[in-house]
């Protein structure tokens, strides 16, 4: 069974930072595609970041671009998401995300395996 398990989600002040990790499990991602969702209530899902099997590609929404950094350790299984700069819109659940290919993604009809997401607060 695979098992997408996130973690580092919390309470940050507008302008901190925080990092969020995911580990898999049940079956290797290492080649296949990675990144993370969000969602805000009354809001829908909407794309982050994605990263490539080998961690050299990535890939970020407009909104994120220059402040998140997504990264990943094959031999961990994990991918990890820093974000800095934390502003007050980005208060979400924020949702690892996996697929069973190479290829980027950046819609959440593409994803194959989903985490049970983590809330990231941030006040203002």
């Amino acid at each position: 069974q695979v098992q997408l398990v996130e973690s580092g989600g919390g309470l940050v002040q507008a302008g901190g930072s925080l990092r969020l990790s995911c580990a898999a499990s049940g079956r290797t991602f290492s080649s296949a595609a990675m990144g993370w969702f969000r969602q805000a209530p009354g809001k829908e899902r909407e794309f982050v970041a994605t990263i490539g099997y080998s961690g050299r590609s990535t890939y970020y929404a407009d909104s994120v671009k220059g402040r998140f950094t997504i990264s990943r350790d094959n031999a961990k299984n994990t991918v990890y998401l820093q974000m800095n700069s934390l502003k007050p819109e980005d208060a979400a659940v924020y949702y690892c995300a996996a697929v069973c290919t190479w290829s980027y993604f950046t819609n959440a009809d593409q994803i194959d395996y989903w985490g049970q997401g983590t809330q990231v607060t941030v006040s203002s």
